[in-house]
């Protein structure tokens, strides 16, 4: 929202300043008289009971030359009227004013960079507006303020011109053109007194940049007064965390080009010298808790003192006691220096204050999403002692919902109640409906384009309702699934789907009517939270698979064979279990944590088999702005009856979510009629990727490129053959399959977008590769 700005003093008073000086003008010399009547000329809106307050007389006093002048200036200074004038008539006291227009409209000409509505309430706070008595200090005054807005956004060569247009019944029009100009950028930022660091290691610290690459994007080149200061405390924290707790900083110094097109920083720091740390003490009242607090002191005698470690021991402590209760614990560091010795004693005093519980939770904020879908992720409850640990739980379970851009959770004291708090839970919502579309192209299926629609809090209610579709020349799928992740009370979740799903596989000599596999089917599944981060889920499903449009010359031997051991046309009951833990900081681009899941499937009636599956995920955070990620993925699959693994449920790798760089789903053997790829009932795969920061975006984790090296292996498990396809055309098709390459991700306007180059590492001679693949999305 746009600020407001004081202005200046002298504006405000001088009207009233001027009125005191041309007082004895306007006002007749008379001697003193005894005031018969008051009689009041002039007035349009002002009541005249509001000219008699201010008056310093009444009927039947008497009235002198002094009164006059004071009369006036008390009118005056009202502000209401822009000239006034006192007589005497036969005794009468007459007063003839002259009122100010009031403002009828305030409009703007050439207004983009703003929302009128929001300015117009800023200007309101300065005392400007519709309605408003309208006088030219007070316009000087709304000028000022709407260009400190143009300022604050870096367009200093804006231009404001008002226009004033009369109206009937003394009011005013207010419209102000306004030539909003170019945006100012930053050409250089020059750092001066720095001699243990760079130049360029402070620039890193830094939000603020000059113009790059990628500052259309960022806007990081764009001067911000309250950046820059934002940018001065992070190069005082940096000092500070290496020990130089002298460390000082002047103003820092901006000026502006003769064109108003260019602006130029410059930071003038004082180093002084870096201390060690003598010794560490604890200070205050510890609650007889000193084994429990003294573990979480991370500063060590003879380190270099860290403002980080500082900050962090005082974090712990004060979360520790918050967990006990006492909400507004304040843990107040303290180093003592020795200049001689360049060494510092560091003692921290703990005051826990009082403990406190929560009276009440208010949800704020939330226009759409119902107040129980928050509160049911709510771990800290009412009336019961405060604890910092079920807070923080609570917001981070808030905000992995995905249904808000910002979650704030902060306490307030009850007035009068000294040992209670109000738990404020703030948040902003965001859409939450999803339209992904994805495109890629490989040798073998050309142009795949995929389609899918979701509501993750569909009508406010924490519900999910998603459709997906998938097309290519292979493929064509469709899926319907509903989510309720509290279909109990207890945090119990039930998903229900029905999904359709076609596939006509590529033939290497480019014929049709091979075979086609259509299925369809539903399911219902079950998800039961056993703590804050693990899951167990159960459930099953009913699929029915056929086979058609088969050809003797055409068709996969294996498929030929699944016809022949199985039929044409099969059912099947699947009833799956498994269990899940997600530790991971975020579901959309985590930085730390860890995602494990073990499932397993087994399938009833016609196809007799099991799948058992696992997945682990960990997320490394290296420094600030770089992150490993690792993912290993197993399947395992097998049937319990006379009859082999059902082709047509066997697994696939290759490409997007496996080992890029292969064409999709090439790994593993192949048909040795048609060359088709077959899966297998066996997949291992393992990814590694490092994520870094964009250059000239390096703070801005939407955007990021990365690295990635994938590994995978398709076969069966015991007794299943590795075949190559028609004479071996595949030399080695069931061997592990290695590649590395390099993306983008980028969470665009149009939505989350992600490119990547892969090349196949040890690809051998019949082997199928892609390299290019290209995914969009958009949210509404």
């Amino acid at each position: 929202m746009p600020s407001s700005r004081k202005f200046p003093f002298a504006k405000r008073v001088l009207p009233v300043l001027v009125a005191l000086l041309l007082a004895p003008s306007f006002a007749n010399a008379f001697t003193p008289f005894v005031v018969r009547d008051i009689q009041v000329n002039g007035i349009e809106r002002v009541d005249a009971g509001t000219i008699f307050t201010y008056l310093p007389v009444k009927v039947g006093e008497q009235f002198t030359d002094a009164q006059a002048a004071e009369a006036i200036q008390r009118l005056y200074a009202t502000g209401f009227f822009s000239d006034v004038k006192i007589d005497s008539v036969n005794d009468v006291l007459v007063v003839t004013v002259q009122e100010r227009p009031t403002i009828a409209s305030v409009s703007f000409n050439g207004m983009r960079e703003f929302d009128s509505k929001e300015i117009i309430k800023s200007l309101g706070q300065v005392g400007f507006g519709q309605g408003r008595v309208f006088d030219r200090s007070m316009l000087e005054r709304a000028e000022f303020e709407l260009k400190q807005q143009y300022l604050s956004k870096g367009k200093y060569g804006v231009e404001i011109n008002p226009i004033i247009t009369p109206l009937p019944r003394n009011r005013v029009g207010v419209s102000f053109d306004i030539f909003e100009g170019d945006l100012a950028k930053i050409s250089d930022i020059r750092i001066v007194g720095n001699e243990d660091f760079s130049q360029g290691t402070l620039l890193d610290e830094m939000e603020l940049t000059t113009s790059g690459i990628m500052t259309w994007y960022t806007g990081t080149d764009k001067y911000s007064r309250e950046k820059l200061e934002g940018d001065v405390e992070r190069i005082r924290s940096f000092y500070l965390d290496r020990g130089y707790l002298e460390y000082s900083a002047e103003p820092p110094q901006v000026s502006i080009s003769p064109d108003r097109q260019d602006i130029f920083v410059t930071l003038t720091l004082h180093e002084g010298e870096p201390y060690n740390v003598r010794s560490v003490k604890l200070a205050g009242d510890l609650l007889g808790l000193d084994d429990k607090i003294q573990p979480l002191v991370e500063v060590k005698e003879g380190e270099t003192f860290s403002a980080s470690k500082t900050n962090a021991t005082v974090k712990a402590i004060t979360d520790y006691l918050g967990t006990l209760g006492y909400a507004f614990a304040n843990v107040n560091p303290n180093p003592v220096l020795d200049r001689d010795a360049h060494e510092a004693d560091l003692t921290f005093y703990v005051d826990p204050g009082r403990r406190v519980y929560v009276r009440r939770i208010q949800i704020g904020g939330n226009t759409r999403t119902r107040d129980e879908v928050i509160r049911r992720e709510m771990r800290q409850q009412e009336a019961a002692w405060y604890d910092a640990g079920n807070i923080k739980s609570s917001r981070d379970r808030v905000d992995r919902l995905g249904y808000f851009n910002d979650v704030n959770v902060h306490t307030t004291p009850v007035a009068g109640s000294p040992d209670q708090v109000d738990v404020n839970v703030d948040v902003k919502e965001k859409p939450t409906g999803l339209i992904n579309l994805g495109v890629g192209y490989g040798s073998t299926d050309k142009l795949i384009l995929s389609a899918g629609i979701s509501q993750d809090n569909i009508f406010g209610s924490g519900n999910t309702l998603s459709l997906q579709v998938n097309t290519s020349k292979t493929n064509r799928a469709a899926i319907i699934s509903h989510t309720d992740p509290y279909w109990t009370k207890d945090g119990i979740s039930k998903t229900t789907s029905i999904y359709y799903r076609r596939t006509t596989p590529y033939d290497s000599r480019d014929s049709f009517g091979d075979y086609r596999v259509t299925a369809f089917g539903g399911g219902l599944n079950f998800g039961v939270p056993i703590s804050e981060f693990d899951r167990v889920f159960t459930g099953v499903s009913f699929e029915h698979n056929k086979l058609s449009e088969l050809s003797p010359q055409y068709t996969p031997e294996a498929y030929q064979a699944f016809v022949r051991e199985y039929g044409e046309a099969t059912n099947s009951v699947i009833f799956n279990l498994g269990w899940s833990k997600d530790t991971r900081d975020s579901a959309i681009a985590p930085t730390e944590g860890s995602y494990t899941r073990l499932s397993g499937d087994l399938s009833t009636m016609d196809l007799r088999y099991y799948m058992l599956s696992a997945q682990q995920q960990y997320y490394l955070p290296l420094g600030r702005a770089y992150t490993v990620a690792f993912n290993g993925m197993v399947d395992w699959g097998k049937t319990y009856g006379s009859k082999s693994f059902p082709v047509i449920k066997n697994v696939y790798g290759g490409g997007i979510g496996s080992v890029r760089g292969y064409e999709g789903a090439s790994l593993g053997p192949r048909d040795t009629l048609t060359n088709d790829y077959l899966g297998g009932s066996r997949r291992i795969v393992g990814n590694i990727q490092l994520y870094l920061p964009f250059p000239g975006a390096s703070r801005d984790r939407t955007l990021r490129w990365f690295l990635f090296t994938d590994a995978g292996q398709i076969a069966n498990t015991s007794g299943g053959a590795c075949t190559g396809g028609i004479n071996n055309h595949s030399v080695d098709p069931c061997g592990w399959k290695f590649s590395a390459g390099v993306g983008l991700s980028w969470q665009s306007p149009m939505g989350p977008l992600q490119l990547s180059f892969g090349r196949a590492l040890n690809a051998k001679e019949g082997d199928d590769k892609q390299a290019f693949q290209f995914q969009i999305g958009t949210g509404f």
